[in-house]
């Protein structure tokens, strides 16, 4: 029979407390309460406890000063910071002091459960220092630019020159960059070009343009496309980088950690990401060093 969990719920409203220690019960945790900070630093002084939730918010010692003396009595414990009044700054102040995360209140049973869960297994796993944003970018020096009064024809040459030739860094080598990041005379991001943008560039216009009033049954034939590829190719040379670039990237700061990485591009829908350091663009974060960081963790597990 696998061992139960023993969690301690602290916190200060006992309407609160009590149903949601019977929740937890139900769930099958071993679950204690306590009312208040003092009360939970005795109980673990007492009785070692695998997951905390505590309350920030709480009349004489709050959240914040319980937290730094149950990571004293034991650092181990993993401690889930539970508040209806926090915010950024709170949750950032709990991370600096051990906490393993934070949730609001009211919570989600179901989400609170979870994380207990996840708290415990990442204990026995051991506490594992994960890779960064700037751990795993194209460094810029790497990765091809260009300036957006550019041709296409130049944009070509380069992209086609990041397939061909092999670059110290090693990723580049494997896949190829698949986009040009586009820089303005003073330096700045302005956008990115990518093998996508000039596939939508080479569709005739018609493709893309509104149809008229009560032609939503309105079909192109395939059928007349015959050099039309071509021609459209052929149009886009007397083009600048500017007339088909797409938006700058979304950038994130060098120390984003991996999991918020791999949440924006999968929510912003987005396949490479600029990399940061003090507001300049240092790197470039795609989904293939999301892959290889995936794959390097699940073959070596």
């Amino acid at each position: 029979m696998a061992k139960k969990i023993r969690v301690l719920m602290v916190d200060d409203e006992a309407q609160f407390r009590a149903t949601t220690s019977k929740i937890l019960t139900r769930r099958g945790f071993l679950t204690t309460v306590a009312e208040s900070g003092e009360e939970a630093i005795e109980i673990l002084k007492k009785s070692p406890q695998d997951v905390v939730i505590l309350d920030i918010r709480m009349p004489g010692m709050d959240g914040h000063e319980a937290l730094a003396q149950i990571k004293e009595i034991d650092p181990d414990v993993r401690v889930i910071m539970l508040t209806g009044h926090g915010g950024g700054e709170s949750a950032k102040e709990s991370l600096e002091h051990g906490a393993f995360d934070y949730l609001n209140k009211p919570c989600d049973i179901d989400l609170l459960s979870l994380k207990i869960h996840d708290a415990c297994d990442a204990a026995r796993e051991g506490v594992r220092e994960e890779k960064k944003a700037g751990d795993i970018m194209i460094p810029i020096e790497d990765y091809t630019t260009i300036d957006p009064d550019g041709t296409i024809k130049e944009g070509i040459e380069r992209l086609k020159m990041s397939f061909e030739s092999a670059p110290s860094t090693s990723r580049i080598m494997e896949t190829g960059h698949r986009s040009i990041l586009v820089f303005d005379q003073a330096g700045e991001l302005v956008g990115i070009l990518s093998i996508l943008d000039l596939i939508e560039a080479v569709r005739p216009a018609y493709l893309s343009a509104p149809k008229p009033p009560m032609a939503d049954s309105m079909q192109y034939s395939p059928m007349f496309w015959s050099g039309l590829f071509t021609a459209q190719a052929k149009g886009l040379v007397g083009k600048k980088i500017k007339d088909v670039m797409s938006d700058a990237p979304l950038s994130i700061d060098q120390n984003t950690l991996l999991m918020e990485i791999a949440n924006l591009m999968f929510t912003e829908k987005t396949r490479r990401m600029a990399v940061t350091r003090e507001g300049k663009v240092v790197g470039v974060v795609r989904e293939q060093e999301i892959f290889f960081e995936m794959a390097r963790i699940i073959l070596q597990a």
